[in-house]
């Protein structure tokens, strides 16, 4: 292999990776920030709120606010898709939501039921 075929597939691989970190961070900062949410077939105490999604140590984070502050965990975030789950004294709810732009959709699972919940992103 020649000199300037190294160097080829050197600039290749590194356009790769720089590639894959620029994906991570743009998927990252499109659900970082504060999302409004509605939840449908719940008593009116509970059917308004926020999400709030955060960068910490190169990580997502978040927590639920909804009267009190609730950290989701088993946070994931991919592929269109959102995942996590949130404990308080009401048992253990968990969330599988679809993003599209600016809206989270999806559902809401506990020992109550299922709850479809709608979330908007707010203005940066």
């Amino acid at each position: 292999m020649n000199m300037k075929t190294k160097h080829y597939f050197l600039m290749i691989i590194a356009i790769s990776f720089l590639s894959i970190a620029a994906r991570r961070a743009i998927i990252a900062d499109d659900i970082v920030g504060t999302w409004k949410y509605l939840i449908s077939d719940v008593p009116p105490e509970y059917e308004s709120g926020f999400l709030v999604f955060e960068m910490k140590d190169n990580k997502t984070t978040g927590y639920v606010e909804g009267g009190e502050k609730i950290e989701m965990k088993e946070l994931m975030v991919g592929g269109g898709k959102v995942t996590f789950s949130t404990e308080n004294q009401g048992g253990v709810f968990k969330y599988a939501l679809e993003q599209k732009g600016d809206t989270l959709k999806g559902l809401i699972s506990s020992q109550y039921g299922d709850f479809p919940i709608r979330a908007v992103k707010g203005a940066k």
